[in-house]
């Protein structure tokens, strides 16, 4: 009976270590490594933004939309025809992930860097044509400068363009069926906007699980000095509520009521007794009323701690 219940022991702990297997996209990644890989494009995206500001000399924000895993195909057929297309080189990594640009930010952009404004009166659907392509090389290369920063983070990935496309149907750089994690973004230039997408072999996110398990547990256990700087940067011009308030004695709604006209009410407030300053509606300091020039003010005696 012993022998018995230890193999059913073993059968149960065996029976936990069980995972669905889809055989349509093989290569699905784990929910928390696609929380990690939406963390390091939403730094990728604040960093874009100001590179392209100062690259076309333009305000431009950009805004994570989306980090979702579909397969080739699906992300594919998400992308609009004709569009600007580019397959990423990844070394040391074998593979190719996928730069898109779409036509209502490519053209825009083509003719501020011709010293345009940007703004066009019409929407262009058309291809990109070879000089308009050689053009957007150095546009290219301040987004992959950008992508290769945020990546280090993680591994020492460096992408480089190894070829243009289209049309998005042509690409063969992975079977229909294959996973991808899809990254969209937005950009925005002025009252222009447009979407960019990336999409990386979910295979080769695969590969850097234990990267990513180590880089952002030492990000979460180690807060360092710059990022709690950084944290009150932020925190310093946000605007609070304050007042300084008399707290005397209490009346009820009857007594309030049977107040009449000549009536006297009696705070009883020491001038020795300090007033309360709130911050929000709580208590934050204990100071007194002071006069400075023709103003009057708070002069804080004391701050008040939290039991």
């Amino acid at each position: 009976m012993a022998v018995d219940r230890n193999l059913s022991a073993q059968e149960d702990e065996s029976l936990k270590k069980i995972q669905a297997y889809d055989f349509r996209r093989p290569d699905r990644i784990a929910k928390d490594q696609l929380r990690a890989i939406h963390l390091l494009h939403e730094n990728f995206s604040r960093s874009l933004a100001s590179s392209l500001s100062a690259y076309l000399r333009a305000y431009v924000a950009v805004n994570l939309v989306s980090v979702e895993q579909l397969s080739f195909m699906e992300f594919a057929g998400c992308l609009p025809s004709p569009t600007s297309i580019v397959t990423l080189g990844m070394k040391p990594v074998d593979g190719s992930a996928v730069l898109e640009i779409n036509p209502s930010l490519v053209f825009p952009i083509l003719e501020m860097l011709l010293g345009g404004s940007g703004k066009l009166t019409a929407t262009v659907t058309r291809e990109v044509t070879e000089i308009e392509q050689s053009i957007l090389e150095g546009l290219l290369h301040v987004i992959l400068h950008d992508l290769r920063t945020s990546w280090h983070g993680v591994t020492a990935l460096e992408f480089s363009i190894d070829s243009h496309e289209t049309e998005p149907q042509l690409l063969q750089i992975l079977a229909p069926n294959e996973a991808v994690v899809a990254i969209s973004l937005e950009v925005r230039i002025g009252d222009r906007a447009g979407m960019m997408n990336i999409g990386i072999p979910s295979i080769v996110v695969k590969m850097l699980r234990q990267k990513f398990d180590q880089q952002w547990s030492v990000r979460k256990t180690q807060a360092t000095e710059e990022e709690r700087l950084r944290v009150l940067r932020l925190l310093r011009p946000a605007i609070l509520q304050t007042d300084v308030r008399l707290h005397g004695p209490t009346l009820s709604i009857g007594e309030i009521l049977d107040l009449e006209e000549g009536d006297v009410l009696a705070f009883d407030y020491p001038l020795s007794k300090p007033v309360d300053m709130m911050v929000n509606g709580k208590l934050k300091y204990r100071g007194e009323v002071v006069a400075t020039t023709r103003k009057l003010a708070f002069e804080v005696g004391h701050v008040v701690v939290e039991e």
